[in-house]
């Protein structure tokens, strides 16, 4: 064992005669244990709310979505459609129009996402999404609003007292004779009540995949996507290129990421923002380790005195309170990590922490919060040992002959 460790780990283990090293010491420890644990426990907890918004997405977003790459529809043709079907990779579809327009209730007005979808919409989904009513039959003039349209327009379900209409405006060029011949309307009826995300439940509303198209003026062959889902353990690159065979390479194919992009980029940039901010603040803590080790170096000038003239070289003597500096900083580090990630575990097994009375704090334990919390604390240890070590100079051991 190196001579340097080894005082490293006696002067760290050791009490010094000065209280004031001592205590000074103590607080640089404490720093880096509650520093660390906060650090993890707060990454944590964004991982869990993280994950916890992105589950709305693993059951409203289909696997693949096609969408036309330039124009706002695509062709679904009948050789298309057999081809898809024929798929190994592929386990449904779903054909879908999607366009905005405008809903009416007694003379209330809304924008809305009209979403019209076929038979083969996931029965998985309906379930997970529809609160109150039952979902819409086919061949029928039926809708299943969202909750916040719902309350916005101020009628339930299928409620006989109110006149629900849709209008969407119709395709031309040219002067419009009146605001009637403008656009293409249908009296429907609401038939539940879904649930998602605020958005969604304040601005989107389903209907059959008919319904959409008698609205839209679209043929049997247009449509604004396709819903893809795959069968279990498929890789989405095959599928991809399978699929873009299919449609000559003319549309666009997206997964849930890219489907939910605006979202994951606004989640990562919040963890980043999270990380620097308690990384900052574990900045602040290590400059108390730069203190102790100066204050450590002050007291033991004639130890340092010494080993010098006992034929040791002012690198080693820099790496005593290198070593020791890296020592406090992984014990601290690691103590603090054991500390959050029992409350963490604690958290996920008996909900400390509750949102609601049935809603416990979402956390999630990952490795790698760990490793970047122990890398993070690891570096900033040897940059801040570091600093503090090159107090030790030539002139000042050549000095201390003097003492």
């Amino acid at each position: 064992m190196k001579f340097p460790l080894y005082i490293a780990k006696r002067y760290l283990f050791s009490k010094s005669n000065n209280n004031a090293i001592n205590f000074i010491t103590l607080i640089a420890g404490f720093g880096i244990i509650i520093g660390t644990a906060a650090l993890f426990i707060v990454l944590s907890g964004f991982s869990g709310l993280k994950n916890f918004s992105l589950e709305f997405t693993s059951f409203v977003d289909p696997d693949l979505k096609i969408v036309p790459s330039t124009t706002k529809t695509i062709r679904f043709t009948a050789a298309q459609k057999q081809a898809l079907k024929s798929l190994n990779s592929v386990a449904s579809f779903t054909e879908v129009v999607e366009e905005r327009m405008l809903m009416n209730c007694d003379n209330k007005h809304l924008a809305v996402t009209l979403k019209g979808v076929d038979e083969n919409y996931p029965q998985a989904t309906i379930d997970s999404i529809l609160m109150y009513g039952q979902w819409f039959e086919p061949n029928t003039p039926q809708i299943v609003a969202g909750w916040g349209v719902t309350n916005e327009l101020g009628f339930g379900i299928f409620d006989v007292a109110k006149v629900i209409k849709l209008y969407a405006p119709k395709p031309g060029t040219g002067q419009i004779p009146s605001v009637k011949s403008a656009f293409t309307s249908m009296k429907v009826a609401n038939a539940g009540i879904f649930q998602i995300n605020e958005t969604l439940d304040n601005s989107q509303v389903f209907t059959s995949l008919e319904n959409a198209k008698y609205l839209l003026n679209y043929d049997a062959q247009t449509l604004s996507a396709i819903d893809i889902y795959l069968k279990p353990s498929v890789e989405e690159d095959a599928a991809r290129t399978a699929l873009q065979t299919i449609f000559e390479n003319q549309v666009t194919i997206k997964n849930r990421v890219q489907l939910n992009d605006a979202l994951y980029k606004m989640l990562n940039t919040e963890h980043v923002a999270v990380y620097l901010i308690f990384t900052l603040i574990l900045i602040i803590a290590l400059f108390n380790i730069i203190g102790s080790i100066i204050m450590m170096i002050l007291d033991k000038k004639k130890n340092l005195k010494t080993l010098y003239n006992l034929g040791a070289t002012v690198k080693e003597l820099r790496s005593i309170f290198y070593y020791q500096g890296i020592l406090m900083t992984v014990i601290g580090g690691g103590i603090g990590l054991g500390i959050g990630v029992v409350v963490i575990w604690m958290q996920q097994k008996y909900d400390l922490v509750m949102i609601t009375p049935s809603l416990p704090y979402p956390v999630d334990l990952q490795l790698a919060n760990i490793g970047v919390v122990f890398g993070t604390i690891f570096i900033l240890g040897i940059l801040a040992s570091r600093i503090a070590s090159q107090r030790i100079a030539k002139a000042q051991l050549n000095a201390y002959t003097n003492w």
